[in-house]
């Protein structure tokens, strides 16, 4: 939910000052590839309502729009980057590289590859030219790496944080260019959003610290006039508040952090989403657009088209947003009831087929209106309203032991006759037989509707018992009573 709340930012930003939300597949990173990722992502992105109007499958004047069908684009403006001197070739193992690491380690040291060591190491940079070729055409593995400066203040405004201050004695010399042909995040990154056009970077805070890096980047290129403006979104907070928010928490403490169940192709492991425990994708939205950001006033639902135009990244905070899983149900809860009755009935069509039971859209609305206020989900339609679909095979026993006495059968079996004589069967109709039966008969209304609804229904809960008495329909309301005197007696 952390990446689908960073392009909620990027796509309302885009539409709100006229720009183009487009999307693109970083997959330069082979060793963590994930089999399905790039179709979930896009599916993930049109439930929400943010459609690209460019990326894979789409098209654009930019493509394409998977860095691994890119690398030729990256190698040339890695090599250029060699060529007057702002990047390097490095030959060093990763063997080598391991040794290194364990040695400071041991003394309780970091080992960085930085201006600092790379004079001492494997590279360009203290190889001769010959030796350098001789390498390079013999094949050896190689990676390229950023020559980082010397004792430079890289100072940038950030739109969301102010200005930031880096000095680079403190940062690595990033790879750039890897040895099995692809690029880093990096570099691909910086060559694809001066090639795309990008006026606006908005990616999460765990980016922060790759921003000085970018930035000398595109002056090693050339690209200074044109580089985008950078965002740092603030991260999502576990529901305690403290620490980022992760699976794991889901996991325990019973929510998704997935915006659609996602199956592990390597492991299996299945991770709940958003859509498929019944979340409407304008709750979700919503739910994710004030994690970080507000409007400024007492406002909390917003439709799209509100979102748009109220959002700033002036709005948006610096110090993380705390996930509270209570305020998405409560969210959800809200759209729940916005929905009209016909559009609930179509969603809970396909649960009602799950179960064998196939009736009309119009008996389904008629059931949705008497138990929706009670439902945050529609599967909660189910368990607010089963009654009116199967009839209760138990009856609950405290309301028996309370309310089912000696004589409740024999004054159940006339009510039995008289709604067999109730010719017109609709709720009030029912309802003024009912009533004046009652008032005839000096009966408490208690001492017989309670044991009624729990012929119908199981329980002494439920909608308006004459309501229930409609859509059950006749016959089956004169069977329910029957079977219970029969189970109960």
């Amino acid at each position: 939910m952390g990446g689908v709340r960073t392009a909620l930012f990027n796509y309302l930003f885009a539409k709100k000052h006229g720009g183009d939300f487009l999307l693109r597949i970083e997959d330069t990173d082979q060793a963590r590839y994930v089999p399905g990722a790039e179709e979930y992502i896009i599916e993930a992105l049109n439930w929400c309502g943010l459609n690209p109007v460019e990326g894979p499958g789409i098209g654009g004047d930019f493509g394409p729009y998977r860095q691994s069908e890119r690398k030729e684009i990256y190698r040339q403006y890695a090599q250029q980057l060699v060529e007057n001197g702002h990047a390097y070739y490095a030959f060093d193992t990763p063997e080598e590289l391991d040794q290194l690491r364990a040695a400071a380690e041991a003394e309780k040291q970091v080992f960085s590859y930085d201006l600092h060591t790379r004079g001492k190491l494997n590279n360009s940079l203290t190889l001769s030219s010959a030796e350098v070729e001789q390498k390079i055409a013999a094949g050896d593995p190689c990676i390229i790496r950023f020559k980082m400066p010397e004792n430079t203040d890289v100072v940038e405004k950030d739109l969301i944080r102010g200005e930031v201050k880096f000095n680079t004695n403190q940062l690595d010399d990033k790879v750039l260019f890897k040895a099995d042909g692809m690029p880093t995040y990096h570099l691909a990154n910086v060559v694809d959003d001066h090639l795309m056009q990008i006026t606006h970077v908005i990616r999460g805070e765990e980016w922060l610290p790759s921003m000085p890096l970018h930035i000398l980047l595109y002056e090693a290129l050339g690209w200074s006039d044109t580089r985008p403006q950078f965002a740092h979104l603030p991260l999502i907070l576990k529901p305690t508040g403290k620490g980022k928010l992760s699976k794991r928490d889901g996991d325990k403490m019973g929510f998704p952090v997935f915006p659609l169940l996602w199956t592990d192709p390597k492991t299996g492991d299945v991770s709940r989403g958003y859509r498929e425990d019944g979340y409407f994708p304008e709750a979700f939205v919503n739910l994710l657009a004030l994690l970080g950001w507000n409007a400024g006033t007492e406002q909390e639902f917003f439709s799209m088209d509100e979102l748009i135009e109220q959002f700033s990244l002036e709005r948006v905070v610096k110090s993380g947003a705390r996930f509270d899983p209570e305020k998405a149900k409560w969210f959800n809860r809200h759209y729940f009831q916005q929905k009209d009755e016909l559009a609930l009935a179509h969603a809970f069509k396909p649960l009602l087929a799950e179960k064998g039971i196939d009736t009309s859209d119009e008996r389904i609305a008629k059931v949705v209106g008497l138990v929706k206020e009670r439902c945050e989900f529609v599967s909660d339609l189910w368990e607010q309203g089963n009654y009116f679909f199967v009839a209760p095979e138990s009856y609950d026993d405290k309301t028996v032991k309370k309310k089912w006495k000696e004589d409740t059968p024999e004054k159940l079996q006339e009510i039995i006759s008289l709604f067999q004589s109730v010719e017109q069967w609709d709720a009030p109709t029912i309802k003024e037989a009912f009533s004046n039966f009652m008032n005839e008969k000096g009966w408490g209304f208690g001492v017989v509707m309670v044991p009624i609804r729990l012929a119908l229904v199981g329980t002494s809960a439920g909608a308006d018992l004459f309501d229930i008495c409609e859509i059950i329909g006749k016959a089956e309301t004169l069977s329910r009573i029957e079977k219970a005197i029969a189970k109960l007696e």
